[in-house]
């Protein structure tokens, strides 16, 4: 069932694979399945960035967590026994720091209509309907692609006939499907298990430490359920899960977990080296440091010499007579 209100939202992202489509197009056939994976590709991307302000506040909020991880921790086991107070005092400390711990939900909750704008529209192409302001040539073109053989319209459980009817052959679209969907639920699983672990090992104290864990292993069955997806929607999502991979990846490599001292204070870690540096190690500059300063040597004691003192007869060239 299509929601109503967000028939903008519709209207836009059917504008914007039309316009990546034409782009394409220039280069490459319109009918051709390589144009339409890289048009679905682009437009994840193009999303993915839309949102990536959010992403960032997000992590920096996660960021602030952490540093507040030992006052939260201390407090835990101070009001242990009384559930309502802790969580005011760690809402307190939360406040005071600046962190949010609903920002993690920033993301999610601006991705969703997205994912089901991207649903909607693919679902039109599917059912060959010109809605949300496609043209019915756009469709025909949609429907004409195919991706390794795969219809782009076409899910798992799409009929045999109906495969034939979109020029494919029913057997390799849904080993191309398969093999889709088991690369949705692979990169679902390490997308959660990087975050989770992350969390984890920043909170190993956290009471939902248990349920992150479920989670994290029973996130892969819900790309079972996109065996009821179009080919188009699973590439979507397989694109948008590497694309978190690789987002999350950058961040963290640049963003250590923080690390403390006996009384619980943040210790900055050692800045690491520029990027020249690490491209050219031989020429790395190094830091000026103060030349030794050379010991005066010790003076010479200078020693004339002196003649030696001869007798008084050889001085005047006379000899003593006897």
């Amino acid at each position: 069932m299509e929601l109503s209100f967000l028939e903008p939202l519709y209207t836009a992202v059917a504008t914007v694979i039309a316009w990546i489509h034409a782009a394409y197009s220039v280069i490459i056939p319109p009918d051709n399945g390589l144009n339409w994976a890289l048009t679905i590709i682009t437009l994840t991307v193009a999303m993915r960035l839309l949102i990536f302000p959010l992403f960032l506040k997000q992590m920096r909020s996660s960021k602030k967590m952490q540093e507040l991880a030992p006052k939260v921790q201390e407090l835990r086991k101070k009001y242990k026994n009384d559930k309502q107070r802790m969580n005011q005092e760690v809402m307190k400390v939360y406040q005071e720091g600046g962190a949010n711990p609903l920002g993690g939900c920033l993301p999610v909750v601006a991705q969703f209509p997205i994912f089901i704008s991207v649903f909607t529209v693919l679902r039109a192409i599917a059912e060959d309907k010109a809605a949300h302001g496609m043209t019915q040539q756009l469709v025909d073109s949609a429907r004409a692609g195919h991706i390794f053989g795969a219809p782009i319209p076409a899910t798992f459980f799409t009929s045999s006939a109906e495969i034939q009817a979109l020029g494919a052959d029913p057997i390799l679209t849904k080993i191309v499907l398969g093999i889709f969907v088991a690369v949705s639920s692979t990169t679902t699983f390490l997308t959660v298990r990087q975050s989770v672990t992350r969390s984890m090992a920043q909170m190993p104290d956290n009471p939902m430490a248990q349920q992150q864990k479920i989670l994290m292993y029973i996130s892969p069955l819900f790309a079972v359920f996109s065996l009821n997806f179009a080919l188009g929607l699973i590439l979507y999502w397989v694109t948008t899960n590497l694309w978190t991979l690789g987002q999350q990846h950058w961040f963290y490599s640049r963003h250590p977990m923080p690390t403390f001292d006996a009384k619980g204070n943040v210790v900055e870690p050692e800045p690491k080296p520029g990027l020249l540096s690490k491209i050219l190690p031989s020429r790395a500059v190094k830091e000026p440091q103060d030349a030794p300063v050379p010991e005066p040597e010790p003076e010479q004691k200078v020693v004339r010499q002196q003649p030696t003192r001869q007798p008084r007869s050889k001085r005047t060239g006379s000899s003593k007579k006897p």
